[in-house]
């Protein structure tokens, strides 16, 4: 009996010959544009190296902390910032190896195999048994010349990166990226939501050094904002706040981004013991709808509607989110106002294809612009391939059922431009 095939192969998740035509004849080799992401722009410009693979896989990644909270481990072994301290890189990586045993269905069992297998090379299942070979020929992998921040985004043929950034940050790990270039262009991305909080909680104007800092940013290449929100309020101080700050990005020609129906730091003890981002945070069910038609309307009424991309961490909204935005579409540019990718709890399977789907049925699939990762891992590039795997088998399935034309050459064109041509030009990245 022949052996079968190790569960990352090159056909993974391509369930049809058209969806297999689609991504190795088109989407395989397109470059990257990670348009919005977590990374440390200091940790570029020096370009990281890690002492193991538990620093560069567990070091901040709260979607794996998480689920091995779920299956019994300390905190020391988990983000390594509880109260009895950080167990060794071995202690954690078998820890999470352990952890991957019961990950069945989870969108991380796909992601770290396919991690291990780009770039590490390691084609066996991760888990307890495994564990102790992996990490050994993943530390081996770490010591190459190539192992590092930069030389990971090349290996993955990145080409733009655009940071999360604070206001008052003065940018000068970009500027030293910018003046060692290493073939990847890494931009900072305007998130002024703790200026914005803070202004309404003390009633003061942050608008004057608001407009100060954006030109700032712009001088440095800023091309996009992004703003983090429970939900889109209709009226009020905060609604105000976020008008004026729209009218700058669209003076300034930026793309904004609208992330909200979050709900953070659910658990206090645990925020107090290790602070934000850390895995305590869920799905929303604010009902954004008229807040965001609202803003939309008072924008477009001023001529300062930016281009702007939507993400809402609740499933739910998705038709909404794709119905609102169609009323405010506008030429001469193709899909200003996009549907934004799956986002955290939804980039997984279902949350994806649902998006593909929603976005299919009332909007124009053929003008998005495509996954980002939303992450501060250099590994976390396969989140695109994995997202372009399921773009192709979509396609493919509704081929192979009828549903769509046999036309390569077109459907092949529009995972292209899903894949990197319309973020390209979108953005406006050279």
């Amino acid at each position: 009996m022949p052996s079968p095939k190790p569960f990352i192969h090159d056909d993974f998740l391509l369930t049809t010959p058209s969806a297999r035509e689609l991504y190795h004849g088109y989407a395989e080799t397109m470059p990257i544009i990670d348009y919005h992401c977590h990374l440390p722009p200091a940790e570029i410009a020096g370009d990281q190296r890690w002492s193991d693979i538990a620093e560069v896989w567990l070091g901040g990644d709260h979607y794996k902390w998480r689920q091995m909270r779920s299956n019994g481990f300390a905190e020391r072994l988990c983000s390594g910032r509880g109260p009895d301290g950080c167990a060794s890189g071995w202690e954690r990586f078998e820890a999470y190896a352990k952890t991957m045993e019961r990950l069945v269905g989870n969108p991380l069992f796909d992601w770290s195999h396919l991690e291990l297998a780009r770039y590490f090379g390691v084609s066996e299942r991760l888990c307890g048994a495994s564990a102790a070979r992996i990490y050994e020929q993943c530390n081996a992998k770490l010591r190459e010349e190539w192992f590092s921040a930069r030389g990971l985004m090349k290996k993955s043929n990145v080409k733009v990166v655009c940071t999360t950034d604070d206001p008052d940050d003065d940018l000068r790990y970009h500027r030293e990226i910018a003046e060692n270039p290493f073939g990847v262009k890494v931009l900072p991305a305007w998130r002024p939501d703790r200026i914005l909080k803070e202004a309404v909680a003390n009633g003061t104007d942050p608008m004057v050094h608001l407009a100060e800092r954006h030109q700032y940013f712009e001088a440095n290449g800023c091309k996009v904002s992004d703003y983090g929100l429970v939900d889109i309020p209709e009226s009020g101080r905060y609604a105000d706040l976020l008008f004026e700050c729209l009218k700058l990005d669209a003076a300034a020609g930026w793309t904004t981004q609208l992330h909200f129906n979050c709900i953070r730091n659910l658990n206090s003890k645990m925020f107090g013991l290790i602070g934000p981002d850390t895995g305590f945070d869920a799905i929303g069910c604010a009902d954004s709808a008229l807040g965001l038609a609202k803003l939309f309307d008072r924008l477009e009424s001023a001529d300062a509607l930016p281009r702007c991309i939507l993400y809402s961490l609740n499933p739910r909204d998705n038709e909404m989110l794709a119905s609102v935005m169609g009323s405010f579409q506008k030429g001469p540019e193709r899909g200003k106002i996009q549907l934004g990718a799956a986002w955290w709890f939804l980039d997984q399977k279902d949350g994806m294809r649902r998006q593909l789907e929603t976005l299919s049925a009332l909007g124009s699939l053929g003008n998005f612009v495509g996954m980002l990762t939303d992450s501060r891992s250099f590994l976390s590039y396969t989140r695109h391939e994995y997202f372009r795997r399921l773009l192709c088998q979509k396609l493919g399935e509704e081929i192979e059922k009828g549903e769509l034309p046999y036309d390569l050459e077109w459907l092949g064109g529009i995972v292209r431009d899903i894949s990197f041509n319309n973020a390209r030009d979108y953005f406006g990245f050279e």
